[in-house]
């Protein structure tokens, strides 16, 4: 089968190698799409184990099935979480899937930018999510990250009528804005530092887009009843970006910080004014297996409505095309693989 072997952001090739087979318990699917997601381009990140396959947003086909497997058979559509918790260690049974350890091992094999992939396990058991008919595969690729941006807002305990300011506006910082809204935030802001991005931030369900370079704060206050924002999701790793979140928080408010920053990059933080404010700050990585239902439902439903996100559909010999765009952030949000086009 052909795969894209990632080696960085600027050498992304196609290769062969052979079509998995499934043992017990496990599933062959047939990847029909996989979205290119913004930490697929964390070139810091992923360089330290390339050459490697990427892709963790996919939907599919299962064409093999494994001795044992009950629940699924050939022809299901599906979309799958690579990354599942085991939900008996200390931090499951507590709620906090995303730092059990199982969840930051598990995978599937070889990823999603290949023709096939072997779903381990433990992933077919707990990681695996029949499509609806009226989901199709490319809104399948939205599943594994609408799972991450829910359990993210649900962390930070949005609740009807806040106002919410989403600073950086790519496709995390859209899924945001479109969630939000679905579950009822009052008025919606958007920040970015280019104006495609701000564009596109209007279109997914912002009330108003407002350019990084300008004094977002006093922006806010002008156009937000004299408030600042009850709740601010920071969807970039930017430093600028990071202070521009304590200052935009309104008292009583809540910080999301939903994408890392480089490892060792500290920032300045005034507790002095997250005390005498109550403010709170909050962190928020992955999905667990709930939120990936949750998500088909809301995108089934379409109270989200993930099709109007993507810019660029390309095949698997178009990958390497596929990260540039990515990596350069200009004007493409949400790149889908389809490996069969």
């Amino acid at each position: 089968m052909r795969i894209a072997m990632y080696y960085n952001n600027r050498d992304v090739r196609i290769e062969e190698m052979q079509t998995p087979h499934v043992g017990p318990g496990e599933l062959l699917v047939k990847v029909m799409a996989s979205g290119i997601c913004g930490s697929d381009v964390m070139e810091w990140y992923r360089i330290k184990k390339a050459p490697l396959v990427l892709g963790h947003e996919i939907a599919g086909e299962i064409v093999a099935v494994g001795e044992g497997v009950k629940r699924f058979k050939v022809g299901d559509r599906v979309t799958v979480a690579h990354h599942v918790p085991c939900n008996t260690c200390h931090y499951c049974l507590n709620g906090h899937y995303s730092v059990c350890e199982t969840l930051r091992t598990t995978n599937f094999h070889p990823g999603g930018f290949s023709e096939y992939i072997r779903i381990p396990q433990i992933n077919v058991d707990r990681g695996t999510f029949i499509l609806p008919d009226e989901v199709s595969f490319e809104e399948g690729t939205f599943v594994e990250p609408l799972a991450c941006t829910l359990l993210g807002q649900r962390k930070a305990g949005l609740h009807p009528g806040q106002s919410v300011l989403v600073i950086g506006s790519g496709i995390s910082g859209l899924l945001h804005i479109q969630l939000a809204r679905a579950l009822g935030a009052g008025r919606i802001f958007a920040v970015d530092i280019t104006d495609y991005r701000l564009k596109m931030a209007h279109k997914a369900g912002a009330d108003v887009a407002i350019h990084a370079k300008e004094d977002v704060p006093v922006h806010l206050r002008k156009i937000n009843n004299g408030r600042l924002a009850d709740l601010v999701i920071v969807c970039t790793g930017a430093t600028p970006a990071i202070q521009q979140a304590f200052n935009s928080v309104e008292r009583g408010g809540t910080i999301l910080f939903f994408a890392p920053t480089e490892p060792n990059v500290t920032t300045p933080v005034n507790l002095w004014d997250l005390w005498r404010n109550c403010n709170s700050v909050i962190m928020s990585y992955a999905g667990p297996p709930d939120d990936m239902a949750t998500s088909i439902e809301l995108i089934r439903a379409g109270r989200v409505k993930v099709c109007d996100l993507i810019t660029h559909r390309l095949g698997l010999s178009e990958t390497a095309l596929g990260f540039k765009l990515v990596a350069e952030a200009r004007e493409s949000v949400k790149v889908v693989i389809e490996p069969h086009k």
